[in-house]
């Protein structure tokens, strides 16, 4: 097994409830994925997850742990599903459209058709996207225009600078990572600090911002001009 950054795995493995084969599409390996059994902690560690993410994962029946003793663990198989699964929900994904990608994938008969489906589901997420994107941009333009006085000629900055929160290096390379999506779990990951350090982080982030949760703190950092669009 190639332990390259683009190295890539395809598999059969067996489908949750109706015990189907499927094959599933070419995905890229960032590391070397662990063997299998698979502890729960390094199963949570190796994809960023919690455990009780893992649990969901279960109960919605897209992947299935075993025991050995009282150490419940993966196999192979669910490694697998669970990088289709991480790939999916990085791009924000719903859960339910997952479990449909997986009824799809059950339906093909070949590597290439696996990965026609794959590319066909990112798709049309990327049209979602861009459409979200367009009507927040037209939000954000709306809220620009209710925040700024009359009297500034129709002029966002001078009314929105005098706003800006203080930020510190820390908080700003945070607060740019919550823009681009990453959970606490992979900022925490990314910065190489802890989870309760990043809770705090962006706790300070969002009262300085004045906003009460995490997303209307990227809302307004974006409105600020503080992070990119």
């Amino acid at each position: 097994m190639s332990n390259g950054p683009h190295h890539l795995h395809t598999v059969a493995i067996q489908s949750g409830a109706a015990g189907r084969d499927i094959i599933l599409p070419d995905i890229a390996a960032a590391r070397e994925r662990p063997r299998e059994p698979v502890a729960i902690a390094d199963m949570a560690e190796f994809f960023g997850v919690t455990h009780r993410t893992l649990h969901f994962y279960e109960e919605k029946d897209l992947i299935r742990a075993s025991r050995i003793g009282l150490m419940r663990v993966y196999s192979e198989r669910d490694v697998s599903r669970m990088t289709l699964i991480n790939a999916c929900r990085e791009v924000g994904m719903p859960i339910s459209v997952i479990q449909d990608l997986f009824e799809t994938l059950s339906t093909a008969s070949s590597k290439t058709e696996a990965n026609l489906i794959f590319e066909e589901a990112m798709l049309a997420r990327q049209r979602e996207l861009a459409a979200n994107l367009s009507t927040l941009h037209r939000q954000l333009q709306q809220i620009n225009t209710l925040l700024t006085p009359e009297e500034d000629g129709g002029g966002t900055s001078a009314h929105v600078n005098r706003h800006r929160p203080e930020l510190d290096d820390i908080e700003h390379r945070c607060l740019q990572l919550m823009a681009e999506g990453y959970s606490p779990i992979r900022i925490a990951r990314t910065l190489e600090l802890r989870s309760d350090e990043i809770e705090v982080i962006e706790r300070q982030v969002a009262e300085k911002l004045g906003a009460k949760n995490r997303f209307q703190a990227v809302a307004k950092a974006v409105l600020l001009g503080i992070v990119a669009n």
